[in-house]
């Protein structure tokens, strides 16, 4: 019983993406707000609801010129459960 108590929690646990920052390394972790935008501040961030919601999202894909290719800040990114 008690270990269904963990998964239940562990099923509506809050998930974001995160990567380190391209433009200033010594920042450490930035955090997808949406909108192709990313920030500094945790508090920012924007969160799923589900992994999948955010996995989608990390899995973005831009084609320009006939060439399709994941953007730099997804593909280096992670999805997290903090």
């Amino acid at each position: 019983m008690l270990l269904n108590n963990h998964v239940e929690i562990y099923k509506k646990m809050p998930f974001h993406i995160k990567t380190n920052s391209v433009m200033n390394p010594t920042i450490g972790d930035v955090y997808y707000k949406g909108d192709n935008t990313w920030s500094e501040t945790y508090a920012d961030r924007k969160v799923y609801t589900n992994k999948s919601d955010a996995d989608a999202v990390k899995a973005t894909t831009v084609t320009k010129n006939g060439v399709t290719y994941a953007p730099k800040h997804f593909t280096n990114s992670t999805v997290v459960s903090e």
